[in-house]
């Protein structure tokens, strides 16, 4: 069921859509997922994202008016109403190790406040150990196992002292590729959510700005990519120590309900845009 003469979307939407779509595509090809999975995926999403965020108030949503919302045929509504799950499966180790980072990041720092390379262990007070930092998040996992999955992962090495120093200022493993996706649905799936959000809400904006230039050598790219890493793990320092401090310290008056989510990134590629920028919309 449909709406007859349905407006049909803007050329901006469409050209954006293209646009963001594109890399995603890419990513379900490389992985083999097919377009039949795929379109019956987003149509339980269509249907998902209707009754959730589309209610009309005192009313419950039915099958006919979630056709009506999504253009998808009623049948379909009735069988993917009962075949839906809610929530996201993420890998158990994928909070633990976003602790350690965290932690490791905002209490366990050098004078410069970036992560300090600590022995595995020590009896010595003043020196920060490995097994203090895992001590501090849960005493019912052994230190050495984490130690062992940290290193099966990619995300810490040992240096030449024999210290565990993390890889980089946030937890990205190299190797899980479980995690690597986990952490591709939750980080993309907010920023997406603020861009939309800015879109359709007439609520103050979200923070989403970006800096973008053309015409560059592969040299000054290097540069840049650099200057963006230091500039950008500095801010997310920055933010996560404060995090923390305002989580600890808390405020009676308020109850806690919120989260929040700030990320970095930094893309490069060639000049030529990609084949949908160069149509005429």
């Amino acid at each position: 069921m449909s709406l007859e003469n349905e407006a049909l979307p803007s050329s901006a939407l469409v050209a954006a859509l293209r646009r963001l779509l594109r890399p995603l595509v890419r990513l379900l090809i490389a992985k083999q997922v097919s377009f039949p999975f795929f379109a019956n995926l987003v149509k339980g999403l269509y249907i998902e994202v209707a009754n959730q965020e589309f209610p009309i108030s005192g009313r419950p949503q039915t099958d006919s008016r979630l056709s009506l919302l999504t253009g998808v045929h009623r049948r379909d509504v009735k069988r993917l109403r009962a075949e839906l799950e809610k929530g996201d499966a993420i890998p158990s180790n994928l909070s633990f190790g976003s602790q350690l980072a965290a932690r490791w990041n905002s209490e366990f720092c050098d004078e410069q406040g970036t992560p300090a390379p600590l022995s595995v262990q020590s009896t010595d007070e003043d020196v920060r150990s490995f097994e203090e930092l895992v001590r501090s998040i849960s005493k019912d996992i052994h230190p050495r196992s984490v130690l062992d999955e940290c290193l099966r992962l990619g995300v810490v090495h040992f240096d030449s002292h024999g210290r565990v120093v993390l890889d980089s200022g946030t937890f990205v493993p190299r190797q899980d590729i479980e995690e690597k996706l986990a952490y591709l649905g939750r980080n993309l799936h907010d920023h997406m959510a603020a861009a939309v959000e800015n879109v359709v809400s007439e609520e103050p904006p979200f923070m989403e700005r970006s800096v973008h230039y053309g015409g560059l050598t592969r040299s000054s790219a290097n540069e840049l990519s650099a200057l963006a890493e230091e500039v950008g793990m500095r801010a997310m320092r920055e933010v996560n120590q404060q995090a923390r401090k305002l989580k600890t310290a808390g405020k009676e008056s308020e109850k806690p309900g919120k989260r929040i989510h700030m990320g970095v990134y930094f893309y490069e590629a060639d000049d030529s845009p990609p084949d949908d920028e160069t149509d005429d919309a």
